[in-house]
């Protein structure tokens, strides 16, 4: 005989719960994702003599490269080339015992990253978990991080007699006391939306259940005709668009002439919990395409969007294109993904014991915490995120101060259950886009309907997206793209104003249904720029834009239902 439903239901319900407890206990982290990436290492280990035996080699050399440090062996034998490591770049580094706990601690990172890479057999997504928690779990007993065999706190200590270690100690204790309150980090007070950050003026002209849409005041007397909406991604604020004055990219684009709408998504809370992705296509860009149709009518629009937001734009305009719906002049991905199928490290955390121990801690939060995104960040920028902050705030005792964009960065958002389990199985997991199978109005879409010119940006160190990742639209579609790939990361590469220090880019254009080209050989052959790529990239916008400039619209259509309804940056944005 069958079981009967409500036994199912009951035990299903049963495996959920039990789920949702162990997600409250590990952080959301599946511990049976670790435990199968671990088994397949060691098991395939275990039956590869040859890759032992090499460790075993490896490990001898170290060993003897380690004596060799040795005070008393001093111009007895040479060491191999040691790596470099920005780390232990302080010259106190190299005097004894300091220079001894360095290279040991480097050989084990380097004898580590051989044992778990390379290993024949054992999947890639498992070797990429097993390296990953190697590196993480050498990083916290790293000398660094350690006030006893850190030179360059030893000094500071004996410098200031112990004052650096008070400072650290109310450094960690307010940092404790935040973390419990629920309060931003110190000095995020310095930047509160409307005033010192999400400044630029401009009015609320829509809002519904999931997004305010902001339409710009213009800067100068004549504007082109075709507005630009800019989609961001709903794992952050918008305003990293809209930093400070001088740092602000919509800031910078009202004062070129453009007119610009951005959508303000709401912090999702337990009410928006069965929201998905079809709604944020729906409520997010389409009611904003409608509401900036009405307010510029008679014009096609340049379509921005980034990381997230980017993706969700290539779906509306695929799903545009195959409706035969000619809205859209032109899209702009910056650090957004349409084929992922090599996501980058972010992987490390998806694969689908992962996102069914995340799926059963959602439905009972009914939503996916800032803070869980804001630890997996941190986790693939350990040292830059975690342990340097550590050494400067709590062992030096030298905090520093927040800029606009780390205050932004603290500004986390929640994400809808339905939405976030939706985008990691028919994105990540399924990789549904890039197959042409994502379905839009019950039907698929296709990235190889758009016919758009597309403007696209990926960054060189970017650990969300990575460029070349971001690079693989050319596999999608035959139109034409102009490509950038900037200095920075997924973040600091896209906020990247005109009188930057250090910056540079590198474009070039591939044309219409011209022959492919690898993306390293496509890094090698397109010229290099020192500068922002803003510019060059406000310049695309112009030559796909109208010859003659108009006067700006009006702020809003009352009479069509899209009435000023306060000043920007609006209330959704202020949301905790």
């Amino acid at each position: 005989m069958p079981v009967s439903q409500e036994l199912q239901d009951a035990a299903a319900q049963l495996d959920q719960s039990s789920y949702a407890a162990l997600a409250r206990m590990t952080g959301g982290l599946s511990p049976a994702s670790m435990l199968l990436a671990a088994y397949d290492w060691g098991l395939h280990l275990a039956m590869s003599p040859g890759k032992q035996l090499s460790l075993g080699a490896l490990a001898a050399r170290q060993y003897s490269d380690l004596l060799c440090t040795l005070p008393q062996m001093a111009g007895v034998c040479e060491t191999s080339q040691a790596p470099q490591d920005r780390r232990f770049a302080a010259p106190a580094w190299q005097e004894w015992p300091f220079s001894f706990w360095q290279k040991l601690f480097l050989a084990q990172q380097q004898w580590w990253h051989e044992a778990t890479t390379g290993i024949r057999g054992v999947s890639k997504h498992h070797e990429n978990v097993v390296a990953f928690a190697a590196r993480q779990w050498l990083d916290v007993f790293s000398p660094g991080n350690q006030l006893l065999t850190n030179p360059v706190v030893q000094q500071q200590t004996r410098d200031q007699g112990g004052a650096n270690l008070y400072r650290g100690m109310m450094h960690l204790l307010d940092d404790i006391a935040r973390l419990r309150s629920d309060e931003p980090p110190e000095g995020a007070e310095n930047y509160i939306p409307g005033k010192q950050v999400a400044a630029t003026p401009g009015k609320v002209v829509l809002r519904n259940q999931l997004m305010e849409l902001i339409q710009y005041s213009p800067a100068t007397p004549k504007v082109y005709a075709e507005p630009v909406l800019i989609v961001p991604a709903w794992i952050m604020k918008y305003y990293i668009l809209d930093l400070s004055q001088d740092n602000s990219l919509i800031k910078y684009l009202v004062d070129q002439g453009h007119t610009v709408f951005c959508i303000s998504w709401k912090n999702p809370g337990v009410a928006e919990r069965d929201l998905g992705m079809d709604d944020y296509l729906q409520s997010g860009i389409f009611a904003a395409l409608a509401a900036v149709n009405t307010i510029v009518p008679k014009q096609r629009v340049h379509a921005v969007g980034y990381c997230l937001g980017g993706t969700l734009l290539a779906i509306a305009a695929a799903a545009m294109a195959r409706d035969k719906d000619e809205r859209l002049a032109t899209m702009t991905l910056f650090a957004a993904q349409t084929d992922f199928s090599e996501p980058g490290e972010l992987s490390l955390f998806i694969d689908e014991s992962q996102v069914n121990m995340l799926e059963a801690q959602m439905r009972e939060t009914g939503y996916l915490k800032g803070s869980q995104m804001a630890g997996a960040f941190q986790m693939l920028r350990s040292y830059d995120l975690l342990w340097s902050k550590m050494v400067n705030d709590y062992l030096l005792g030298d905090r520093r101060g927040l800029n606009d964009l780390m205050a932004w960065n603290a500004d986390a958002t929640r994400m809808p259950a339905r939405m976030h389990g939706e985008y990691l199985r028919r994105l990540f997991l399924d990789n549904d886009l890039a197959h042409g199978r994502y379905p839009v109005g019950n039907r698929p879409v296709a990235i190889s309907d758009i016919s758009l010119p597309i403007f696209a940006v990926g960054t060189v160190t970017d650990h969300v997206a990575p460029w070349k990742s971001v690079y693989k639209l050319h596999h999608l579609t035959t139109t034409e793209i102009t490509f950038v790939l900037t200095s920075g990361g997924h973040n600091a590469g896209i906020v990247s104003p005109p009188g930057h220090p250090r910056r540079h880019y590198q474009i070039a254009t591939h044309a219409h249904d011209a022959p492919y080209q690898s993306p390293d050989d496509w890094q090698a052959s397109a010229p290099r720029q020192e500068s922002s790529w803003w510019p060059a990239w406000e310049q695309w916008l112009a030559h796909h834009s109208s010859s003659q400039q108009v006067n700006p619209p009006a702020m809003g259509a009352t009479k069509a239902g899209y009435r000023p309804l306060e000043a920007a940056p609006g209330q959704y944005v202020l949301e905790k």
